[in-house]
Formats: C-alpha cells, structure tokens, sequence
C-alpha cells in the first residue's frame, strides 16, 4: 500500500505522536495503521464494520 494514500483519522484527535491512519479507496475494506508503525501491520476492516464503529464513536464522543 502506497505511502501517499494514508490519511489521519478525523477520530485521531490531531495528535502528532498518537494517530490511527486509514486509506480510502480500497473496495470492501477500510484499511487502518498506527502512525508510529507505519511500516508495520495494517488492520482491513471491513466497510460496514467500520460504519458502525464510526457511528458508536458520534454517540459516545
């Protein structure tokens, strides 16, 4: 996976030391990392699981 199509996470925080990143544009799957793993292992969420961890994290947030 390409270095240039991670993005921060708007539920990251902003943090610089302590970011979750995701890709866009993978079908079926929401790909996520840990910013300070970059090199390391990326989590494929699937799309809806990933939908409903957003929409815990707006009635929780």
């Amino acid at each position: 996976m390409a270095e240039n199509t991670w993005r921060k996470s708007t539920y990251s925080g902003g943090s610089e030391n302590a970011c979750l990143e995701v890709r866009d544009g993978v079908p079926g799957v929401v790909p996520v990392r840990d910013s300070k793993a970059s090199s390391g292992p990326v989590l494929a969420v699937p799309e809806t699981a990933w939908a409903a961890f957003v929409r815990h994290l707006g009635r929780t947030g």
